[in-house]
C-alpha cells in the first residue's frame, strides 16, 4: 500500500511538472492533476492540501537535483572564471528541463510564507556555490557579486522561457559574456 501511495504521489508530481511547464501556475489545478493522473479529485486532496503544497514538494524534490547538476558542472571546470562560466551555462542549459520549468513557473505570491522561505533558502544555496569562485577572482564582496550575477542568470532564464525573439544560444552567450566581463571588472 505504501509503495502504491508513493507511485501515485510521484505521478501527481510528474503531472504537476507538466502542467506548470505547459501553462504556468494557472494550469496547476486539482481537477487538472486528477485528469492527468486518472485519480478522483478527492484523491488528490489525500496527497496535497493545496496547490502551494504541491509546489513546495516539487521544489523540495527537484531543486536539489537541479542544484547538484550546477555543482557538478562547476566541479568539472578548471579555475574560478571557468567555474563562474559553468555556473551560468549549466543553469541556462537546464531551462528546457521540465523540473527547472516547474520551479521557474512558481509564483511566490501564491505560496505561504514557509514555502517561500524554503524556496529562498534553496536559491540561496545555489548562489552560495559561486561565492567562493568570485572570492578567488578577487571580489571584495563576493556574496553581493554572486547575487547580482544570479540576477543576470534569472533575466536570461526569463528571456529564454518567454520564447523571446533571440535564439536561446544567443541569450546564453550574451549572459555568459556579461557575467564574465562583470566579474573580471
Amino acid at each position: 500500500m505504501a509503495e502504491h501511495r508513493t507511485l501515485q504521489r510521484g505521478a501527481l508530481l510528474d503531472a504537476a511538472r507538466s502542467l506548470l511547464s505547459e501553462g504556468g501556475t494557472e494550469a496547476l489545478t486539482f481537477p487538472a492533476l486528477a485528469r492527468r493522473t486518472g485519480l478522483a479529485r478527492s484523491s488528490v486532496y489525500e496527497y496535497f492540501r493545496s496547490r502551494a503544497a504541491v509546489v513546495e514538494e516539487l521544489c523540495a524534490v527537484d531543486f536539489p537535483v537541479w542544484a547538484a547538476e550546477v555543482e557538478f558542472a562547476m566541479a568539472e571546470a578548471d579555475g574560478p572564471e571557468a567555474k563562474v562560466e559553468a555556473y551560468v551555462r549549466q543553469q541556462l542549459a537546464l531551462v528546457g528541463d521540465r523540473r527547472h520549468r516547474a520551479v521557474v513557473a512558481i509564483s511566490a505570491g501564491e505560496l505561504d510564507a514557509a514555502a517561500r522561505e524554503k524556496i529562498r533558502a534553496a536559491h540561496g544555496g545555489l548562489v552560495a556555490m559561486v561565492v567562493e569562485a568570485l572570492a578567488d577572482l578577487g571580489h571584495t564582496q563576493p556574496r553581493l557579486a554572486a547575487m547580482l550575477l544570479q540576477g543576470v542568470v534569472d533575466a536570461a532564464v526569463r528571456r529564454i522561457e518567454l520564447g523571446a525573439a533571440e535564439d536561446p544560444v544567443r541569450v546564453t552567450e550574451a549572459a555568459v559574456s556579461m557575467v564574465l566581463n562583470g566579474v573580471r571588472g
